[in-house]
C-alpha cells in the first residue's frame, strides 16, 4: 500500500511531537523545570552553572568580532520594523478575512538570558538572537497563512527550506482542485489550522 501524501505529513508531524518530548527530557537532565511556563533550576544547580561563567575580556576578543558588531547589532532596527510592520498587517487584513492571527508569543521566545553559566555580554547575544530568530519565524507564519489564504499551489520549482504549510498546498497545475478547495483552505485559516 501506498502511503498518501497527508499520511506522510501525520506522520512527519507525529515525529516532530516526539522529538520535541526527546528535547525536553534531555533538557530535564541538566535540572531543568518549566514552573508556570518559565524555565527554573533548583539553586544548587544555578550555583554550578556559575562556576562555568566565563569573564568578559575585551582585549581578547578577536577583532573580526568586533569590527562586524556595528553590522550585527545594526540589525536590531530593521527587525524592530518587520515586527511592526507584520503585526499591523495581521491585525488589519487577518481581521478583516476572519483569519485566526499568530500569536507572537508562540515564536519570538526570549528566555536564553535566564541562565546562569552566561555573562552579560552573552546574555544580550542570546535575547538579540532570539529576537530575531523569533521575529523572522513570526513573519513567516504570518506570510505563510497569507499564502494559504490567496494562492495555496505548491511551485513547479524544488523551494528550498519551504513553510510547513507548504506540503499541504495544492500541486501546481491542478487548476480543478484549485477551484474547488480554495473556500476549504480559507476555511482552515478561520479555523486556525
Amino acid at each position: 500500500m501506498t502511503e498518501t501524501i497527508e499520511q506522510m505529513i501525520e506522520r512527519l508531524r507525529q515525529l516532530e511531537s516526539e522529538l520535541e518530548a526527546a528535547f525536553a527530557a534531555k533538557a530535564g537532565q541538566y535540572g531543568l523545570e518549566l514552573k508556570a511556563g518559565k524555565p527554573h533550576f533548583n539553586p544548587e544547580i544555578k550555583t554550578r552553572q556559575r562556576s562555568h561563567k566565563r569573564r568578559i575580556d575585551l582585549l581578547k576578543t578577536p577583532w573580526p568580532t568586533l569590527l562586524t558588531m556595528p553590522l550585527i547589532y545594526g540589525m536590531v532596527l530593521p527587525l524592530a520594523l518587520l515586527d511592526l510592520a507584520v503585526t499591523v498587517y495581521q491585525l488589519g487584513c487577518f481581521t478583516a478575512w476572519g483569519v485566526a492571527r499568530v500569536r507572537r508569543r508562540d515564536y519570538v521566545v526570549i528566555d536564553r538570558q535566564r541562565l546562569n553559566y552566561l555573562n552579560p555580554v552573552q546574555k544580550l547575544n542570546c535575547v538579540y538572537c532570539g529576537y530575531g530568530n523569533g521575529v523572522i519565524a513570526y513573519a513567516r507564519e504570518i506570510t505563510a497563512r497569507t499564502e494559504q489564504y490567496w494562492c495555496p499551489i505548491k511551485h513547479a520549482l524544488k523551494v528550498k527550506g519551504s513553510h510547513e504549510r507548504y506540503a499541504a498546498f495544492l500541486d501546481y497545475g491542478d487548476a480543478e482542485g484549485f477551484v474547488k478547495s480554495s473556500e476549504a483552505y480559507r476555511a482552515r485559516l478561520k479555523r486556525g489550522e
